[in-house]
């Protein structure tokens, strides 16, 4: 007799949640995925930006919408007054900057001579530390009242060009919220074909509306104590300075800065060292409280986003959206997390690594005594 052949080796099946590919393979996927959607994220910044900004208001004034249709009153009316509030707001905010900007540019030239004199002092007091005089010349030759009038305007430009390409955000908005007199039945009919999407973006979408809420109440504050307290240290421009307050307050970490550093300067052009110094402790003291101790409790409980997360998520999106991306830095990382992260029940888990608030420790099951022999 013949020797039987042996059986055909069989592929090998991965075991019930083993990887069909190695996990090493699909983390260099990812990373490469990753990166070809961020370079073409930042490629059509122009375009997302604005998308994004439309997304963002669109969702603040959706309650609007909501409400009118809860006390029976027809969704086109809901609608209209949704599109009047996010206008109104909108246009503001831009006629305003401008406005600002425009007297700030024909206001700075006039102290010119101020200028002069401060350059003067800074180099006797560079010159009584025995520094060299061509050094000294060389350090301060980049510094010219011209360049700062430039600084200032790219400042507010770069403000208002968040809320630029204004005719593609307006008509943007318009179809959003025309598209949100139906978005409750459609989030209701996928909520009973994929509730895990539904959730995902229920939760993005609630927390977009509460981060919008509290950076906005905290916001108005902030920009009324340091509109007050610039008004009662006569630093021109208060209202511009309190404006800018308030914009800033919505990027995280580094607002207060960006707020800060324009009105120091003109108060250090207008009343010198002394006032410079005082506007200084103002902000530190108004804006720090609020806005370092006070609005992160309250931000970290409506997003879910630990400091460093946030920090992270403003250099990020500031550097694929430029100032749209540094305005919009946290709406933009809970959508992210929503699609990428929330969406899966299998890498929820994630939120326990970048969550404001570390979970509970759980308690472990104590031992049950052991039965008496009967």
């Amino acid at each position: 007799m013949t020797d039987a052949l042996p059986p055909a080796p069989q592929p090998a099946v991965p075991a019930p949640g083993q990887w069909a590919i190695p996990r090493g393979l699909i983390v260099l996927l990812v990373a490469a995925a990753t990166v070809v959607a961020v370079t073409g994220a930042r490629a059509f910044s122009g375009v997302l930006g604005p998308v994004f900004l439309a997304l963002m208001l669109a969702i603040a004034v959706q309650p609007i919408q909501q409400r009118m249709q809860r006390r029976g009153r027809p969704a086109w009316l809901g609608m209209l007054a949704a599109l009047v509030v996010v206008y109104l707001i909108l246009l503001g905010l831009v006629a305003a900057l401008a406005l600002s900007a425009a007297q700030l540019a024909t206001a700075l030239p006039d102290y010119s001579d101020r200028f002069a004199d401060l350059l003067a002092q800074v180099q006797d007091l560079l010159a009584r530390f025995d520094i060299d005089q061509e050094r000294i010349d060389h350090a301060l030759s980049g510094f010219d009242l011209g360049n700062l009038v430039v600084l200032l305007e790219n400042l507010l430009r770069g403000l208002a060009g968040a809320f630029s390409n204004l005719v593609f955000v307006v008509t943007l908005l318009l179809f959003m919220v025309f598209d949100g007199m139906s978005i409750g039945r459609r989030m209701e009919a996928l909520h009973g074909m994929r509730p895990d999407i539904a959730r995902a973006l229920g939760s993005f979408t609630s927390g977009t509306r509460k981060y919008l809420i509290v950076s906005t109440v905290f916001g108005l504050i902030v920009a009324v104590l340091d509109g007050v307290a610039l008004w009662v240290l006569a630093v021109p421009f208060p209202l511009l300075w309190a404006l800018l307050s308030f914009i800033t307050n919505y990027i995280p970490n580094i607002g207060f800065v960006i707020g800060l550093v324009p009105p120091a300067l003109l108060a250090l052009l207008d009343g010198g060292w002394t006032r410079m110094v005082w506007v200084i402790v103002v902000y530190c003291v108004f804006n720090v409280v609020v806005q370092s101790v006070i609005q992160p409790k309250f931000v970290g409980d409506a997003v879910g986003l630990s400091v460093t997360v946030t920090f992270l998520s403003l250099v990020f999106w500031s550097w694929v959206l430029g100032a749209l991306g540094a305005l919009l830095a946290i709406p933009l990382t809970l959508l992210a997390k929503a699609v990428l992260l929330d969406i899966d029940p299998a890498t929820r888990w994630m939120d326990v690594l970048i969550g404001e608030r570390a979970p509970a420790r759980s308690k472990r099951p104590e031992a049950e005594p052991p039965a008496a022999p009967g």
